[in-house]
């Protein structure tokens, strides 16, 4: 499954991925704002993840959607993006998104984060998305805003970083489809 955009496809990341993973997230200016990713980011890591996402694609009744931004024009992947603790029943799942540093402030997160509420509410049916973003990350919070998100309280001293074992307070950001439909 891939989804297309005029200048990326969001696709499931593949074994030659691993080099372009690798130079994109091992980056503590990039770490320092994820959960789970550690720095450095080694070979290792990227096996494990890509393998990790590979397996989720081949189960039928999906939980996650992890895919890997790939630039058209350059032909290789420059972040990920995806949806996690997919639950059905309450039309609900958990948003995550990455770029490497260098694809910063050209709209290449907007671009993907359309393609991925469109396939989120349209296709999945999902009624809500929520994401968690630490505090100190202005860009991120922009970006949610930007499609309709809103903040829906703080958490604090929620989350302790992989990468530089710093705990944050997390903001909460929900969209409601209903909400997302009166941009479109």
């Amino acid at each position: 499954m891939k989804l297309e955009t005029k200048r990326l496809i969001l696709r499931p990341f593949k074994n030659s991925d691993e080099k372009s993973l690798i130079e994109n997230v091992n980056n503590i200016n990039i770490s320092k704002w994820l959960l789970v990713v550690p720095y450095p980011y080694t070979k290792k890591d990227a096996k494990w993840w890509i393998n990790k996402v590979k397996s989720q694609w081949r189960k039928k009744e999906k939980e996650d959607y992890n895919f890997g931004i790939e630039l058209k024009s350059e032909k290789k992947i420059i972040g990920g993006i995806g949806l996690s603790n997919i639950d059905k029943f309450q039309g609900d799942a958990s948003l995550g998104y990455w770029l490497g540093e260098n694809y910063w402030k050209k709209k290449y997160g907007s671009e993907a984060l359309d393609a991925l509420l469109k396939f989120a509410f349209s296709k999945l049916k999902l009624r809500r998305i929520h994401a968690d973003v630490f505090k100190g990350n202005p860009s991120s919070g922009k970006l949610l805003e930007k499609f309709g998100f809103q903040k829906e309280g703080l958490k604090r001293k929620a989350a302790k970083c992989k990468a530089n074992k710093k705990i944050y307070d997390c903001i909460m950001y929900g969209l409601l489809k209903k909400d997302w439909r009166k941009g479109k």
